[in-house]
């Protein structure tokens, strides 16, 4: 008879197999997976478990997940309020496919939703229900408003990223993300964002911001502007690939007044910023401005796909059909949205967001202060950005070190070591992008900083140095 192996040698051939296992998913990925994939290259973690922040792989390691599905995960892994909705359908034997037909589940979905608008847009609100990406949701603003003006002009940022197909490509200001397929589209006119750390007028501050919009308006009015006749203005109120850049709330009020003096409809991007992550409900609350379109996506299915457009009811002037998808119907992320955005609002998450996002910030400029390569710390609630610079590099005419890309890998690189995950992002990549869920508890928020802080000290010393 084989001899009974002892716990500990059962737990250490477990782990054995569970690395052997982790470590032959990652190569069949590489093999069979497509060049365009993403975070696999940068995060090579086979999650098998989460909940909440924490994610376990399946060699056992822990982490904190900072990057929360892209800031889909307001609630986090698994939350029991959305397990709960999930399992009210799937136990009711409610369809999960039912196309654009109305059900119970949509019924309380678009309520919740509404009840969460800003009054002027809810009282006078249409919804779209739109393929389950909130990139098929900025084609659908961009078509909506194209319809409803007879323009075909779009007036789009600098540093914007709307998405991967093609009208929201051409809406996108990295030429690297658009490619060959997303070639230049002559009637997207390209404005200047406010951008205080790398300020496109040298300025910054406020003075940048009041440049932005006075460009803004005399292009418009310029009758050789070039500008092609705008259907609508696109933007976001905090740019999050551009590197997590907030517009200031004057130059968002300026932008509504000019759009709303013009007749063109005010679009805006809130897909990553909504649902209580900048420290409002919605990031435009801030500065008060009513867009004729909200873009809504990510955290408002509670974790599963879903995206809408919700607009203002004299823009509702499309054929039946205009704007259609199979998978619009998707009852178990509806019902999932519901449970978040009634939690969200009923716990006041959007002000925890507020509180937790202020206190990382303020700790995130004191480590600045101890490392020059942090170049700039920004953010609202908790969509927070690190901007990494090169210190050995000659600052611009304006003061500004360039960006510094491969310290920021190297970061990222030593964040996971230490079980962080965070995201890149920004003009050159050297931004680390932190979107935690807005259940972040203040010892994990401490932890994040913990780690945060380590992975910058030894990176910026390996840089230094020279190593790979």
């Amino acid at each position: 008879m084989a001899a009974i192996s002892s716990a500990p040698e059962r737990q250490l051939a477990e782990s054995a197999a569970d690395i052997t296992a982790g470590e032959a998913i990652l190569r069949r990925q590489a093999q069979r997976e497509s060049a365009a994939r993403t975070y696999a290259r940068s995060l090579p973690v086979v999650p098998v478990r989460a909940r909440g922040m924490t994610v376990e792989a399946a060699d056992g390691r822990r982490y904190l997940d900072c990057l929360s599905g892209a800031g889909t995960l307001a609630l986090g892994h698994n939350h029991p309020v959305v397990l709960e909705a999930i399992r009210g359908v799937l136990d009711s034997g409610a369809p999960l496919h039912v196309l654009d037909l109305a059900t119970p589940v949509k019924d309380a979905f678009t309520t919740a939703l509404f009840e969460t608008l800003p009054p002027e847009l809810a009282e006078h609100g249409r919804i779209q229900f739109c393929g389950p990406a909130g990139t098929d949701a900025v084609e659908a603003a961009i078509k909506l408003a194209r319809t409803a003006t007879g323009r075909g002009g779009l007036l789009a940022f600098s540093g914007a990223y709307h998405g991967m197909t093609a009208a929201a490509l051409a809406a996108t200001g990295d030429t690297a993300v658009r490619g060959t397929v997303g070639e230049p589209d002559a009637r997207v006119t390209r404005l200047p964002y406010p951008y205080d750390y790398r300020c496109p007028f040298g300025v910054g501050g406020d003075r940048g911001a009041e440049l932005s919009a006075r460009w803004t308006a005399h292009l418009l009015d310029d009758p050789k502007g070039g500008v092609q006749p705008p259907a609508a203005m696109l933007l976001e109120a905090v740019q999050g690939e551009g590197g997590v850049i907030p517009a200031p709330d004057d130059w968002l009020r300026k932008m509504r007044e000019i759009t709303a003096a013009r007749g063109i409809p005010l679009v805006v991007d809130e897909v990553q910023t909504g649902v209580g992550r900048t420290g409002t409900f919605w990031a435009v609350e801030r500065s008060g401005i009513v867009p004729d379109v909200m873009v809504l996506s990510k955290a408002i299915g509670g974790s599963l796909p879903l995206a809408v457009i919700v607009y203002r009811d004299e823009l509702d002037v499309w054929r039946p059909g205009a704007h259609a998808g199979t998978f619009r119907g998707n009852q178990l992320a509806m019902a999932a949205g519901t449970a978040t955005l009634r939690y969200v609002r009923e716990n006041a998450l959007h002000e925890r967001a507020e509180a937790v996002g202020a206190r990382m910030l303020s700790r995130l400029r004191g480590l600045a202060a101890h490392h020059p390569c942090i170049g700039d710390v920004r953010g609202r609630g908790l969509m927070i950005g690190v901007e990494l610079v090169d210190t050995e590099a000659d600052p611009d005419d304006y003061g500004a070190l360039p960006a510094a890309p491969q310290l920021a890998a190297r970061v990222q690189q030593e964040a996971l070591r230490r079980g962080l995950i965070v995201e890149l992002g920004g003009r050159h990549g050297a931004v680390v992008r932190l979107l935690p869920p807005l259940t972040i508890t203040d010892e994990q928020a401490e932890a994040v900083l913990d780690r945060l802080a380590a992975a910058v000290a030894t990176a910026s010393t390996a840089v230094r140095g020279g190593a790979a």
